[in-house]
């Protein structure tokens, strides 16, 4: 058990008169930090690094990768674009408020790097039914883009439509990213897709004229359309934000969803489940295609359309790259430890549920050192302040216990810093010692909005000496932007 590790004694001597150490470092703006974009272009990126052109899939906007305007500058028709989601593509481009890119192939999807197709650099990411497992380091990006802001569209097909036959299909892949991620595999979304094949249906809207996918700027939202497709169930006891906008027939509620919307974090999340309905029947030569977008029974289009704007931000909020916009948000996931070592990289034992210490609230907490002996404990988070935020706040609640007597030296240090992507400390926010040790927890708030724009690591470093033990204890952690 961690707690018998640890020195058994707990001390709770209030020194009062002793305050922190807190450098003078300043935190600066980096002179690198992503510009504000202009409210009336939305940045869409289209994957096409996941098996999406496969067999006979085709979903790709333009052969020209990554720039779609390499092929046609300046496209009237569907036809200027090659690719089954070229009208997606040309509908977007002639609003002259989109700037569209694809990832090619042989590509990988990244967060907070310096690539041109590189997430931070878009509001929407665009996943037109992907074939093969997005990696560990792939999941984690998607997953902070939208934590801080970025839209995600995802598009699934039937269960088994395995077009690489690889023995993945998007129904497990696109599952797989919300159950098995470093950020929340906690449900985040608030739905699942089911492993399902309906051969055939016209699923209804459902009666919101305030809703602003189905009531859009591109028109209004009565039918879609299945042919080999699943849907999804909603569970809004995880993510209450969750909402079905389109059933099956004979389905409402929270099951037989066939399209949906949710949030997570400050972004914005739309599920469609069938790649058939963003199939304009036009492609690269050889594929076997099907005019879904233009099915005069459904209302694709403007649903594809609609919902793009919506993911992008229009209206009300930005995305997840550096948008010019803000959405009250707090950004920081498990930010109270009770989802055990999910989205936090700690060292060994330091998220804990050990009787040895109390957490705040809840179960869980982070307890750094307090061995009695040389240890160097760690605790950090990546997170990425959207750029129109102007409040930034940083807080956390601080309990500090300890063996030592001294009442003038720091023998014990937990250091709270800032670092860029590379690694490289931007700033020290404080220095605690075992001179702050104290009776029950004290919550510590920090000003980060000089980060706006920027892809930080917020970083805690616990040092205590060879002997005498001093106990840095965490709880309820909190990055509140505005």
């Amino acid at each position: 058990m961690l707690g018998s590790r640890r020195s058994p004694r707990r001390f709770t001597t209030a020194l009062a008169g002793f305050g922190l150490l807190v450098t003078g470092a300043a935190l600066q703006l980096g002179t690198g930090a992503a510009p504000a974009h202009a409210a009336t272009t939305h940045r869409i990126l289209f994957d096409n690094a996941h098996a999406e052109t496969a067999g006979n899939a085709d979903w790709i906007i333009s052969t020209s990768q990554p720039d779609p305007l390499g092929q046609d500058s300046s496209p009237s028709a569907e036809t200027d674009w090659t690719g089954a989601l070229s009208s997606w593509g040309v509908s977007l481009q002639k609003t002259g408020g989109y700037s569209l890119k694809t990832l090619p192939s042989g590509s990988s999807l990244s967060y907070g790097g310096s690539s041109t197709t590189d997430l931070s650099n878009f509001d929407t990411l665009v996943l037109p039914e992907p074939n093969t497992l997005f990696t560990t380091a792939e999941k984690t990006a998607i997953m902070n883009f939208v934590k801080n802001g970025g839209g995600l569209f995802m598009i699934s097909d039937h269960t088994g439509a395995d077009r690489n036959n690889d023995g993945q299909d998007a129904v497990e892949i696109l599952n797989d990213l919300m159950t098995n991620n470093s950020v929340d595999s906690t449900d985040p979304f608030g739905f699942s897709i089911d492993s399902l094949s309906i051969s055939s249906g016209y699923p209804a809207a459902i009666s919101d004229s305030t809703d602003p996918v189905l009531h859009g700027s591109f028109g209004t939202v009565t039918k879609s359309l299945i042919a080999s497709g699943t849907t999804a169930t909603l569970k809004p006891a995880d993510n209450s934000s969750v909402k079905g906008l389109l059933y099956r027939s004979g389905y409402s509620g929270n099951t037989g969803a066939f399209f949906l919307t949710s949030t997570f974090g400050s972004g914005r999340v739309a599920f469609w489940g069938d790649s058939s309905p963003i199939d304009d029947g036009t492609g690269q030569s050889g594929n076997t295609l099907y005019d879904g977008w233009n099915d005069s029974g459904a209302t694709n289009a403007a649903l594809a359309l609609n919902a793009t704007a919506w993911l992008a931000g229009s209206g009300s909020t930005g995305g997840g790259g550096g948008g010019s916009t803000c959405t009250v948000a707090q950004l920081l996931g498990n930010n109270g430890f009770e989802s055990g070592s999910t989205t936090w990289s700690a060292s060994s034992g330091v998220i804990t549920n050990s009787t040895g210490e109390s957490a705040r609230t809840g179960s869980y907490y982070a307890w750094l050192d307090g061995y009695g002996s040389a240890t160097t404990d760690t605790l950090s988070q990546p997170v990425t302040i959207p750029s129109g935020c102007t409040t930034a706040t940083l807080s956390f609640y601080l309990h500090v216990d300890t063996a030592e007597t001294s009442t003038s030296t720091a023998y014990d240090t937990l250091k709270v810093q800032v670092l860029n992507s590379s690694g490289t400390v931007l700033g020290t926010l404080a220095t605690y010692s075992n001179l702050n040790a104290a009776g029950g927890y004290t919550q510590r708030s920090f000003n980060l909005a000089s980060y706006a724009g920027q892809s930080i690591t917020l970083k805690f470093t616990g040092t205590e000496g060879s002997t005498l033990q001093t106990s840095f204890v965490l709880d309820d952690t909190a990055l509140n932007v505005s």
